[in-house]
């Protein structure tokens, strides 16, 4: 049975699913051209992540397709209920690719509460003439050590970013309305592990409160973070959004940012992906990155074992 990883998968999933029997092709089909090639070469698995789209047309048009297969967790580059509907299998990789996630979050915010988002372009270009200049422009950062995290969409991610907040010695609270209460462990090189009870305020407390926000929610129809949500939030307070683009209004945001509101944001996605708008990526308040929340090794490794797990499992 032939299975095409659209997307690409790690070694060691090819390695785990040519031991059980199957035939993986990691070549990147064009979207157009995808049905044709799944049907000419009698294709009974289509791995995908956010690049490839499975939508009805595809999904009507590949009738020996038995399973569609996202590596990673929100899938909304997929119809579903409707794959389920025709009775094919939809899987995904939810616990896979949490803490990659949470530490690019962190990340985003080391990087920004010492400016380096703007350091790194200008230091190149100014370093050598103006070193005391930005040394002096770049002075004013701040600890993450005592301030306030507040988490906005509190599954599997969420909880992962909760838990580096709390080991680098920050508060952390959290809105999520199907989860009003969590044990949180967070577990040490050496055995020990610390426990903390968590409740969930509302999303204004969170906002009100929250020296920085996180987002880990998923595709919305409406923005969850928009002018009102930044009107509520501290002055001087910072966003990071490492979750799916269209969840914040980025027009509301670069406003915010140009008023002082916002001292920085971070960007994982953005609302016109692969496109993002020029305006958010010239910016010098925002630190960038390409949607690679899960994209370290060992999210990659752990996203293919699991799904070559699943597929075996579904199949064998």
């Amino acid at each position: 049975m032939k299975i095409l990883a659209n997307d690409g998968i790690s070694q060691s999933g090819i390695d785990a699913l040519t031991k059980a029997g199957f035939e993986v092709s990691t070549t990147t089909v064009a979207q157009e051209q995808l049905i044709n090639y799944i049907n000419d070469n009698d294709v009974v698995v289509l791995l995908v992540r956010s690049a490839t789209k499975v939508r009805q047309d595809l999904i009507d048009a590949c009738p020996g397709l038995k399973i569609i297969g996202r590596g990673g967790v929100g899938m909304d580059n997929i119809d579903v209920d409707y794959a389920r509907g025709k009775g094919l299998s939809v899987i995904n990789t939810p616990a896979a690719s949490s803490e990659s996630v949470a530490e690019l979050v962190f990340a985003h915010l080391y990087g920004g509460v010492r400016f380096l988002y703007d350091a790194n372009r200008n230091m190149p270009l100014e370093g050598e003439t103006n070193f005391k200049g930005l040394k002096k422009a770049y002075a004013k950062g701040l600890e993450l050590k005592g301030k306030t995290l507040g988490v906005i969409g509190f599954g599997r991610i969420g909880q992962a970013t909760a838990r580096i907040a709390l080991g680098v010695g920050m508060k952390v609270i959290y809105f999520d309305p199907f989860t009003k209460e969590v044990d949180l462990s967070i577990s040490f090189f050496d055995g020990q592990s610390v426990a903390f009870k968590l409740e969930s305020l509302t999303k204004e407390e969170v906002l009100q409160q929250s020296d920085f926000i996180s987002l880990h929610v998923p595709a919305q129809k409406e923005y969850v973070i928009g002018k009102a949500e930044f009107d509520l939030m501290k002055e001087g307070s910072a966003i990071v959004n490492a979750a799916r683009g269209g969840v914040i209004d980025e027009v509301a945001l670069v406003d915010a940012l140009e008023s002082g509101k916002i001292a920085f944001a971070g960007l994982d996605t953005f609302e016109n992906e692969p496109k993002p708008e020029i305006k958010l990526l010239m910016h010098n308040k925002i630190s960038l990155t390409p949607h690679i929340g899960a994209a370290t090794l060992e999210a990659q490794d752990r996203i293919g074992e699991e799904l070559a797990s699943q597929i075996v499992s579904i199949l064998k």
